[in-house]
């Protein structure tokens, strides 16, 4: 039998049971993909019911940390990537590194092109109107983790082409140049994994996903940025900070 530390009166015996099975995944004792002991076999080990086990054990599936699979237990996965991408105008990689993950990406296109009718909408220019298509593939410690697809106004920002958008932060990029994004309005939806999107993201076509479109505006209110972003749905987790108005 386990005996755990002393607690805090105000914590419950569920969350001791969960931090030390944190600590455990942490250390590598449960690895990724390895099925974890039984409920039964945890509440002999920790000395208390199932329920309490199940308690702690929820709240670990809640952070990501474990997964629970028909027929064959619960197992220790990739812990969710937290993401304030809903709450803020962050870049994705300022985000990422304060949260200690490591990024890179990969850009698959990046050219002029004639504004389509839905991208000219948003962002207030003529169908027809020169744009940059940026398409990027964003990696969260080494897993392609969103599919990212940029149109930017070609007349505000003549001097992109060069630009190395694999190294360079768009927005740090936008900001230099005196169009920084300092407002947006994003929505977001549930779609499924079509194949190209399922090769991409390394998932499998059907996968849920999660799509956000984003219009970003300069500080006088002119639409910058159009966006859109395809998010796995497995591995990640969105936070929003709200209050009463």
């Amino acid at each position: 039998m386990i005996f755990l530390p002393l607690r805090e009166e105000s914590m419950a015996l569920y969350e001791d049971i969960s931090n030390d099975l944190l600590s455990k995944i942490k250390d590598g004792i449960y690895q990724e993909g390895q099925r974890i002991p039984s409920e039964q076999e945890l509440a002999q080990t920790y000395g208390v019911s199932r329920p309490t086990v199940r308690q702690a054990l929820q709240l670990l599936v809640n952070d990501g940390y474990l997964d629970r699979r028909r027929r064959r237990g619960t197992v220790v996965c990739r812990p969710k990537v937290r993401q304030h991408f809903t709450a803020g105008l962050m870049s994705f990689s300022d985000d990422m590194r304060l949260a200690g993950n490591s990024t890179r990406t990969v850009v698959i296109i990046f050219k002029r092109e004639k504004a389509p009718e839905a991208v000219a909408e948003a962002l207030h220019i003529k169908p027809g109107d020169e744009v940059y298509k940026l398409v990027r593939l964003r990696y969260v410690e080494d897993t392609a983790n969103v599919f990212v697809e940029t149109y930017l106004p070609c007349a505000q920002l003549p001097n992109f082409d060069d630009v190395d958008f694999a190294v360079t932060s768009l927005y740090q990029t936008l900001a230099d140049c005196g169009s920084a994004v300092v407002s947006a309005h994003r929505r977001f939806e549930a779609v499924s994994a079509d194949d190209a999107l399922a090769t991409l993201l390394d998932v499998s076509a059907g996968d849920p996903m999660l799509l956000f479109y984003t219009v970003g505006s300069t500080k006088s209110g002119i639409p910058i940025e159009y966006s859109k972003a395809v998010y796995r749905g497995e591995g990640n987790v969105f936070e929003v900070d709200v209050a009463k108005r």
